[in-house]
């Protein structure tokens, strides 16, 4: 049964997560700048026999009572993270982490590299082609249209998604407040984590959505390239949200890169 625990952090913002399983090598599930943790629970219930997981909730995502912006950024995103692994006991982990989570995982690394036992990244970036343009695009929708709802149902029409994914999509974006969701569009597009890729000596898997419009595979394959060893998939048919628009195949990857 999938749970949620709430909690702050060191710096006063609020995160937390749904989890659920007690034992075997945890799992810690980041989502995107457009999902709330809620985007992992067909892996928490696929996973959650044989390994303790918690899909994060990332401060103003939405789902928790809104922070200061200012406090919405990157290192902010990774302090989540460890705030609620130290909540649950969750020493080493495998961080899976979709698109922002992806960017959130090598933050991460940055600073307690000794805490993974791996890593897998989805649909995700080490740099983002005209980074600030991209997101000063994103930011001027927003404000033409005032209102979270009405910019979400535009974004999901171009996310190449299966037609079953666009409620969710649209519902879990539209519950976010216009000023965290542009300081979190600020964060996720803007990094520069190239030169982080060889410093990762842990086992790496990349997984690329074959329908993918936001993160082109060409991003998958400089992240493959730059991590020693990572190997690359893809998911047929799949979008952005690699994880959610076909979890079977998804949840295959992730169960056979953790066995092998």
């Amino acid at each position: 049964m999938i749970e949620t625990l709430r909690c702050s952090t060191p710096d006063g913002a609020a995160t937390g997560a749904r989890y659920c399983g007690n034992g075997g090598r945890p799992l810690l599930f980041v989502h995107g700048v457009g999902s709330t943790a809620a985007i992992w629970d067909s892996q928490l219930e696929a996973f959650g026999g044989h390994h303790a997981c918690a899909a994060i909730e990332l401060r103003g995502n939405g789902a928790l009572a809104d922070p200061d912006p200012a406090l919405v950024t990157r290192e902010g995103f990774a302090t989540d993270v460890l705030a609620v692994a130290d909540r649950l006991g969750i020493e080493r982990f495998t961080l899976v982490g979709c698109s922002l989570g992806g960017v959130v995982a090598f933050e991460l690394w940055q600073r307690v590299p000794e805490r993974f036992d791996a890593m897998v990244i989805v649909g995700s970036f080490a740099r983002y082609p005209d980074g600030q343009r991209y997101a000063d695009g994103i930011a001027a929708a927003v404000r033409e249209t005032g209102d979270m709802r009405a910019f979400a149902e535009g974004r999901a029409a171009k996310m190449g998604l299966p037609r079953a994914r666009v409620r969710e999509t649209v519902e879990q974006m539209g519950a976010k407040s216009v000023a965290c969701y542009l300081a979190s569009t600020q964060a996720t597009w803007t990094g520069d984590y190239r030169d982080v890729l060889p410093a990762i000596t842990v086992p790496a898997l990349v997984v690329h959505g074959e329908r993918d419009a936001i993160a082109p595979l060409a991003l998958s394959q400089e992240i493959a390239a730059g991590i020693p060893g990572a190997r690359l998939e893809s998911v047929p048919g799949a979008g952005h949200v690699a994880n959610a628009d076909d979890p079977p195949a998804f949840n295959a990857l992730l169960r056979a890169f953790l066995s092998g």
